[in-house]
């Protein structure tokens, strides 16, 4: 994920080093620095020091040149320097023609299996999709179907996921198209079937570091064939390793803290879906996750969301709670919240709509009515408010409305 609170700090690091160096920070500055990183000030006098700011880069420059242990997926990884040239291999599946990257990954498949998955074109208004991902999109993947079958669709998906990492889109092209890390062992699975089917849309899902270049690879095959798919980019929400510390208790995030974190995570998502959207105007956008984990979590604050027991297992040891481990995977039951969040971004309309009971299966008590009912709204208003969803609400009927000239 670009601009991760661990890439923030090593910059301020970096930036104090060589103010230091030079003069000493004014009160203006070292006031930015404090209302920025309020860690920063250890006595807690509302003021930053510059003998605080010295502490505060020793610590930070030490903790961005180390990773975290017990994170799960790698923060800090290296990349195949030739993304930064100018092309791509030559020998690279991407450059191949539909006949011949469907003959590539049937090699790779059983006997009976078919390389190219294709779907009619719907007549009931659903997208047929691809997408990559990893845990953090399970949830969302896993509950969109059952959600749009309850709106009255089917809905057409096709995905090439993996845990961590290996579920990023960087990895997922590399994985494809038999270049880098997988230099001669092409595994074309959705390169396949987008070249050789209709699709109408692909999503994603973001990884620490990432690049515009990730993710314009994938645009500029898709619109080879499909010049009017869209694409949708699952942000992530708050997560423990944006703090220096775990905290001792959940009364630390108070609203304004969950604010000043998604904050953090949504400038970094701004910046790549607006680099994108300068070549690709009207074509990338966000489904905001991040900004829905967060207003559940204030909503959670102000105990309005029944059956929820706690923030975080990590912290408070509640099993109902909004995350369940130090990286930030959902706690139970808040794989509805991101389904929900997929399905209004994707479709432009308020799941509160949704009649026909959704069979998510698991545990019928769980979550219960009202916890649903709460999820549901959560999700519309994090869409409709967010400004690179591409979903308005101007008259608050749950639709999006209309472009208009």
């Amino acid at each position: 994920m670009i601009r991760t609170h661990l890439l923030i700090l090593s910059m301020l690091a970096l930036a104090l080093t060589s103010v230091f160096s030079q003069a000493i920070p004014d009160t203006e500055q070292l006031a930015k620095w404090l209302k920025r990183f309020p860690g920063a000030d250890t006595n807690k006098d509302g003021t930053l020091s510059l003998e605080e700011a010295i502490a505060f880069r020793k610590v930070m420059t030490k903790k961005a040149g180390t990773q975290k242990k017990g994170g799960g997926a790698p923060r800090t990884f290296e990349v195949d320097p030739a993304w930064d040239g100018p092309d791509f291999p030559e020998h690279a599946v991407f450059r191949k023609s539909p006949e011949e990257i469907q003959a590539i990954y049937q090699s790779t498949l059983k006997k009976g299996q078919s390389a190219v998955v294709s779907f009619e074109k719907p007549t009931d208004g659903a997208l047929r999709i691809v997408g990559t991902g990893h845990s953090f999109m399970a949830p969302g993947y896993n509950t969109l179907p059952k959600i749009t079958t309850a709106s009255g669709f089917t809905q057409p998906l096709h995905t090439h996921t993996g845990g961590g990492m290996t579920g990023s889109t960087r990895y997922k092209w590399e994985q494809e198209n038999g270049i880098f890390q997988f230099e001669g062992k092409p595994t074309p699975k959705l390169l396949a079937s987008i070249s050789n089917a209709d699709w109408d849309a692909m999503m994603w899902g973001p990884y620490f570091n990432d690049r515009p270049q990730y993710y314009a690879c994938w645009i500029d095959f898709c619109h080879q064939f499909h010049p009017e798919m869209k694409f949708y980019l699952s942000d992530a929400w708050i997560s423990l390793h944006q703090l220096d510390e775990n905290p001792v208790s959940e009364t630390f995030f108070t609203e304004e803290v969950l604010d000043r974190l998604n904050q953090e995570r949504n400038e970094g998502y701004t910046d790549l879906i607006n680099t994108l959207r300068k070549d690709y105007p009207d074509k990338v956008f966000i489904m905001p996750t991040a900004d829905a984990m967060t207003r559940a979590a204030k909503h959670f604050t102000r105990g309005e969301l029944p059956g929820i027991e706690g923030l975080h297992k990590v912290i408070g040891g509640k099993e109902r709670s909004l995350w369940r481990d130090q990286l930030g995977h959902l706690g139970p039951g808040f794989e509805r919240l991101e389904g929900y969040v997929f399905y209004a971004t994707l479709y432009g309309k308020s799941p509160e709509l949704i009649t026909q009971k959704i069979q998510f299966g698991g545990d019928p008590k769980f979550p219960g009515p009202a916890l649903d009912k709460v999820f549901r709204k959560i999700a519309w208003q994090a869409v409709i408010h967010h400004p690179l969803s591409g979903v308005k609400d101007e008259d608050r009927d749950g639709i999006a409305d209309k472009a208009t000239d």
